[in-house]
């Protein structure tokens, strides 16, 4: 739609591209135009193209994404994405929209895309997946290959069928990550609906093993049980 937002990503890892990309597309209102891996590149497009939001990297090689963000004609938005907390203040004093920290969900992209455009979040679509950090990568999870997440002090399991993924994240953070086919039966545990084999009022049963209900999630979860 010519009403759509056209994007720009700069970032010089490409799984952080891919994020952001998928991120994009099952975004109504937002069309991705171009993607580079560093900003010399986006400076030639810039010369003779426009875009109306950039979605830039900050620690980039050669020319950072601060110092390309001075030269982006004001009337584009830019919205800094990067794995380093130091340099908000930074962003901020260039005036940017908002300030993404690696890793970020989806609702924590709406969030700044809602401060430009206060339509798209009206119109999202349900989501089938997300990345999560796992051995120094963003590893794509299906949320259909789930059976159950499991806290572990500081890290989190992610258990499938084929492999168990562990990341370094907070389960009320990944919980966020997550769509409404999922809940949380103990501040351990989090199950997704379709998976559940059998259950009673305290223990939930997936694929063999039984997951507790904890009391403080009791109510909560059998009510949500009993209308399925």
């Amino acid at each position: 739609m010519k009403n759509n937002l056209k994007c720009v990503v700069v970032d010089d890892e490409p799984m952080a591209r891919e994020i952001l990309i998928s991120y994009i597309n099952k975004t109504p209102n937002l069309d991705i135009i171009e993607t580079f891996k560093n900003a010399s590149e986006a400076l030639v497009f810039m010369q003779e193209n426009t875009a109306d939001v950039y979605f830039l990297d900050i620690n980039m090689p050669e020319i950072s994404g601060l110092t390309l963000a001075k030269i982006i004609n004001k009337k584009s938005k830019i919205i800094f994405t990067t794995a380093y907390r130091e340099y908000a203040v930074d962003g901020f004093k260039l005036q940017a929209v908002d300030y993404l920290l690696k890793p970020f969900a989806y609702d924590r992209f709406l969030e700044a895309i809602e401060k430009i455009s206060p339509t798209s979040k009206m119109e999202i679509t349900s989501s089938t997946f997300m990345f999560v950090r796992s051995e120094r990568k963003m590893v794509k999870v299906d949320f259909e290959d789930i059976l159950y997440v499991e806290s572990l002090s500081d890290y989190v399991k992610i258990i499938t069928a084929e492999k168990t993924i562990i990341t370094r994240e907070t389960i009320t953070n990944l919980e966020e990550k997550l769509n409404k086919n999922f809940i949380r039966i103990h501040r351990s545990f989090i199950v997704p609906l379709n998976k559940i084999n059998s259950y009673t009022n305290e223990f939930i049963e997936i694929n063999k093993k039984a997951l507790p209900i904890s009391r403080s999630y009791k109510e909560s979860v059998l009510q949500k049980l009993a209308q399925v």
